[in-house]
């Protein structure tokens, strides 16, 4: 069974507490001094007793310790008051940055000719206008890749002619490669015929004169 947390409390008998105060403040120097020697840790203790008496304990000097402490804390402030500051300009800069969104959303509706009832002549007259600027810019660039394109299959016909020109020099009155495969059938064929026609001879065997044959 688990042990519950034990409850502190301020000791009511001012012998006991007096005791009790001696008893950890030594204790207390002892743990600071032997973590100093043995982490070489720069540390101070400061206490005062319920009468105002005050004990110390410094591993190097307690003013330069104390300045040191004055220092960092100045410091730590700064850097948690820029930090707020920074979280402050995000904030608003995320606002903004709705607030610049929302005015996109709007006006994209408006080009794709929603919520128009809540918009002026005047209003209307821009947006005609823009969407005529974006039509006259969606021509020009549909143009010029028709051009492009146009360059690229003149460039194509162009390397086509010349391919074409250097074959016939190359092979002149020849057979074209691709015509070599096409003589192949009839010279088959002839193979065939003449195979045939062979297969016609006698070539029984006859002993004595030959008779003759009418």
């Amino acid at each position: 069974m688990a042990r519950g947390k034990i409850q502190m409390k301020r000791i009511e008998n001012a012998t006991s507490r007096q005791a009790t105060f001696s008893k950890r403040r030594n204790g207390l120097m002892k743990k600071a001094y032997e973590l100093s020697v043995l982490c070489d840790a720069e540390i101070a203790v400061i206490i005062f007793s319920q009468r105002g008496r005050l004990y110390e304990f410094s591993s190097s000097n307690m003013q330069k310790t104390i300045e040191r402490y004055r220092q960092y804390a100045k410091e730590d402030v700064g850097k948690k008051a820029n930090l707020e500051q920074y979280m402050m300009h995000l904030k608003h800069e995320a606002a903004d940055m709705a607030r610049k969104i929302e005015l996109l959303e709007v006006s994209k509706r408006k080009f794709l000719g929603q919520g128009l009832g809540s918009c002026s002549v005047d209003e209307l007259q821009d947006i005609s206008g823009q969407l005529e600027q974006s039509l006259s810019t969606i021509r020009a660039k549909k143009d010029q890749l028709f051009k492009e394109q146009i360059e690229q299959l003149k460039a194509k016909e162009v390397f086509l002619l010349e391919e074409n020109s250097r074959l016939h020099e190359k092979y002149g009155e020849k057979e074209m490669p691709w015509q070599s495969a096409l003589s192949v059938q009839p010279k088959e064929a002839g193979i065939r015929s003449l195979s045939s026609q062979s297969s016609d001879v006698e070539t029984e065997l006859f002993i004595g004169l030959p008779e003759m044959r009418f």
